[in-house]
């Protein structure tokens, strides 16, 4: 493989990790791609964290390890591809010091299109992708691992995945307005106030919701809201970090505003933000920070270069 230097090869140690967009047809879809390669790290276990996003992972080498899934009862395993559903608790991913592959964040409303099944079929758990795509899940995966370089593997990926797209089978209207209005709102509005703008009561917004998304609206929220604080927890973070005193994330939290970015993402207080942290992370914000700083978290995680960007590729193909 013909790949640009990684970070740090220089003495051996080899950190990747690229993020483009989809090309245009799949973009309705499909958020992002990621490209990651690591080597000569040492071994890890990493957090996969809630988000609003379906995941597809295709490994260049080293088999995918998950050594704890989102729901506790299914067993740990080895994965060449992955497909996971929407979750509310975190993932636990590990290497031996080596991992590398693609990993393609899919919106929930762009299930049926790309994959064939509404995305509550796949909710919490995760399985190898051919159990969904068949055989293209293999071949897929043989076109990137000849591929030479990253932007060669996007392209595979831009060429290939519009031939699994069937139009046509999208999400009931009254789910899609639901999902839009809850990414536009940051997870803020309750399912009271969705379901008055679908004309359904609550208890069936909610059976149709979770059998289409995977998730009820009220969990859906809580996903979105803290997908959300994350992201800009991490963004404020690495500012201190290039510029602020004190150094790193592990020592300037004090700086990071817990409580202006809880208001900012609709949390009642700095407690409240803690709290789900704790449920969705595993960790106060304060130590998932310095965890993350120590390198906890550069594996397939889908959003260290995503930035603090409102969500694209959701599938919102009828909130236009």
């Amino acid at each position: 493989m013909e790949d640009a230097p990684g970070r740090g090869r220089a003495d051996g140690v080899v950190d990747e990790y690229l993020c483009r967009r989809p090309a245009a047809p799949l973009r309705p879809y499909v958020a992002r791609y990621f490209g990651y390669r690591q080597a000569g790290v040492p071994p890890g276990l990493h957090r996969g964290l809630p988000s609003p996003y379906l995941t597809l992972i295709l490994t260049l080498d080293d088999r995918l390890t998950v050594a704890g899934h989102p729901d506790p009862r299914q067993r740990p395993g080895r994965y060449d591809t992955l497909l996971g559903g929407l979750h509310a608790a975190p993932a636990l991913i590990a290497h031996e010091g080596r991992q590398s592959g693609v990993q393609i964040a899919i919106g929930p409303l762009g299930a049926r299109t790309l994959l064939g099944l509404p995305a509550g079929e796949l909710a919490r758990t995760d399985v190898p992708a051919d159990a969904v795509l068949g055989r293209y899940a293999a071949e897929l995966r043989d076109r990137l691992r000849e591929a030479r370089t990253w932007e060669e593997r996007f392209a595979v990926l831009d060429r290939l995945l519009p031939r699994l797209l069937v139009p046509g089978r999208e999400a009931p209207r009254e789910v899609v307005h639901t999902w839009g209005r809850l990414l536009s709102s940051g997870g803020t509005l309750t399912v009271a106030e969705l379901a008055a703008g679908t004309g359904w009561s609550t208890r069936h917004l909610t059976a149709r919701f979770r059998d289409e998304i995977g998730l009820s609206p009220k969990t859906a929220a809580r996903v979105i809201r803290f997908d959300r604080a994350r992201r800009l927890l991490r963004a404020r973070a690495a500012a201190l970090a290039a510029g602020g005193p004190g150094g790193g994330p592990s020592s300037a939290t004090g700086g990071l505003g817990l409580a202006d970015v809880a208001a900012a993402c609709g949390y009642f207080d700095q407690s409240h933000l803690a709290r789900e942290f704790r449920a969705l992370a595993g960790s106060a914000p304060s130590h998932w920070l310095a965890r993350e700083a120590h390198g906890e978290f550069r594996n397939v995680q889908a959003d260290r270069a995503a930035g603090t960007e409102e969500w694209e590729g959701q599938g919102l193909i009828a909130n236009g």
